[in-house]
């Protein structure tokens, strides 16, 4: 028997008194060590529990379940019996604190980053789906973390009650917050291959420019060829049809250009 057992029975033992059966009742206690009571008396912060050692021990709300509790009568009664575990012993301040999370339960205490863990999906939300990775607190699987590949929905991905393996990625215990992901634990669906091919130009598109001249066609007639073609018309004679558009006037006039730029250099290096 360690010194803090023998302290808390000297102290929470009383030899002496009798049990409603009229008999005398030494506890021993330990931690870890699995008792049944009763609620005596519900705390907003927790529940005072006999366990007949002539003292009360206390579960703390963060005690009563692995869960997010708001309020302490949510989980136990006045009068109710339950089953607890000694948690620690206090022998300077006579105190027993007591837990009603079975010590083989897996709390988020127990989880680190890069853990791997089997998980239930629960619900969906448009950014993501949560996981109950059984610790109390649903994980968020975020659809970033759904795959390397884009994707656009996470129902393309996971399905509720689909039982899946997820990583661990970050643990805030303060706000009970955790992030899973399942990159590289499952196969992914190969990106489809987008044809790169470059669509053919409509007629009228310039192929560099992608932009519809829309006088390409169009004929430009200069004054003279203008009178020449009205007096055609009014003799009634048939009008040849255009040689040359707006387009082969535009390179001829740019030949014309290029080719008077050119005597004039030529006439200056003269």
């Amino acid at each position: 028997m360690t010194e803090e057992t023998r302290t808390v029975e000297e102290k929470t033992a009383d030899p002496t008194s009798e049990t409603s059966e009229g008999s005398k009742k030494i506890v021993r206690l330990q931690v870890g060590q699995e008792l049944t009571g009763t609620i005596k008396q519900v705390a907003d912060f927790g529940a005072f529990v006999d366990i007949g050692a002539g003292r009360d021990g206390l579960v703390h709300i963060s005690e009563l379940s692995v869960g997010r509790i708001n309020n302490v009568k949510d989980i136990v009664q006045k009068g109710q019996t339950v089953t607890v575990w000694i948690k620690r012993l206090n022998r300077e301040r006579n105190r027993i604190s007591l837990t009603m999370i079975s010590p083989d339960t897996k709390t988020m205490r127990d989880l680190q980053e890069g853990e791997i863990i089997e998980g239930t999906v629960t619900r969906m939300v448009p950014y993501g789906a949560f996981v109950d990775i059984g610790v109390g607190t649903d994980a968020l699987l975020h659809v970033r973390e759904m795959g390397n590949n884009y994707v656009a929905k996470p129902e393309d991905v996971v399905q509720i009650e689909e039982k899946i393996d997820v990583r661990i990625v970050t643990i805030n215990r303060r706000r009970r917050h955790i992030d899973v992901s399942v990159k590289g634990l499952r196969q992914e669906p190969e990106p489809e291959e987008i044809d790169q091919k470059e669509p053919e130009a409509a007629p009228g598109v310039d192929a560099n420019t992608g932009v519809v001249d829309q006088f390409e066609n169009i004929e430009v007639l200069s004054p003279m060829e203008l009178a020449f073609k009205r007096a055609m018309e009014a003799e009634g004679r048939e009008i040849p049809p255009p040689k040359v558009t707006r387009r082969r006037r535009q390179h001829r006039a740019r030949a014309m250009q290029a080719e008077i730029i050119q005597r004039t250099l030529d006439t200056m290096r003269e």
